[in-house]
């Protein structure tokens, strides 16, 4: 039997569900947490109140449930832009509009240690996807309330934390400034790290530039939060910061919840530290 979509254009059947991540309207909340790796999607919905898988396909794992008594869902994106910018356009298309990356990454400055979190206010476009849909001087911004929200979460939860620039690329080795098999190593992947460090960049991943493009675009929230896993700097690795950075994008997920109730009770667009005391 085959199974029926709308369309080649738009792959998804008539009740919604989406040809890769496997959801419909209904599955999701509005605040998704976005991580890479599909393991560490039971990891983060560990901490919450509830949760349910959804789905698991290819990539895309997704569970939804609540946090602190609001809804929330995670589902993974796989490495690198192209996987990431398709959950986003599924997600949003059955109504998420909300999203926190939850990720590892490299940190390029001196005082960063391993299982520090980053902030990305940020991202540098050095991966591809983002460039299939819109021309290269567009910013790849995140949302204002939720790095606040990121921000606020980090200080509640007592976590340290940095605040910067990302640089998204689409290679983990040479993108990155890391040295190819067998010693390749030309001068423009030498010379990466160096020079995004002149230029106060804090860290390297793999999907926050093509979020960040798309959610602008599309008119959607993003935010990005990501342990310290490489140090460049000292040139250490290892894994830490996992859950705190999981903690941290769920507490944000509850403050936005607030933020967005106290908006509309207010009739304001844009929540702002003073709408509380108006």
């Amino acid at each position: 039997m085959v199974e029926k979509f709308v369309s080649a254009e738009r792959p998804q059947t008539e009740e919604g569900y989406q040809y890769h991540i496997a959801c419909k309207p209904g599955d999701v909340s509005r605040y998704v947490l976005l991580p890479g790796d599909p393991e560490r999607v039971p990891k983060i919905s560990s901490l919450w109140d509830e949760a349910r898988e959804i789905a698991f396909h290819r990539e895309y794992r997704t569970h939804t449930g609540k946090y602190k008594g609001v809804p929330i869902s995670v589902t993974s994106t796989g490495i690198g832009g192209p996987s990431t910018a398709i959950a986003i356009e599924e997600l949003a298309a059955i109504g998420a509009d909300t999203f926190i990356r939850v990720g590892s990454t490299g940190a390029i400055q001196p005082g960063m240690e391993i299982g520090d979190l980053i902030i990305a206010k940020a991202a540098v476009r050095l991966e591809g996807t983002s460039k299939q849909y819109v021309r290269v001087e567009y910013p790849a911004v995140a949302d204002l309330e939720v790095t606040l929200a990121l921000i606020e979460a980090a200080e509640t939860l007592g976590v340290k934390y940095h605040i910067g620039i990302t640089a998204s690329t689409d290679s983990f080795y040479l993108g990155q400034g890391r040295p190819g098999l067998n010693g390749y190593f030309p001068s423009f992947a030498r010379n990466i790290m160096d020079d995004l460090r002149q230029a106060n960049v804090t860290n390297f991943e793999m999907e926050a530039a093509t979020l960040y493009t798309l959610a602008n675009i599309y008119g959607l929230r993003a935010g990005c939060v990501c342990a310290v896993f490489a140090n460049r700097v000292t040139n250490e690795f290892g894994k830490a910061g996992e859950k705190e950075a999981a903690l941290v994008a769920s507490e944000a997920v509850k403050i936005l919840v607030e933020w967005d109730e106290e908006k509309e009770r207010k009739g304001k667009k844009v929540w702002f530290p003073g709408l509380g005391k108006a």
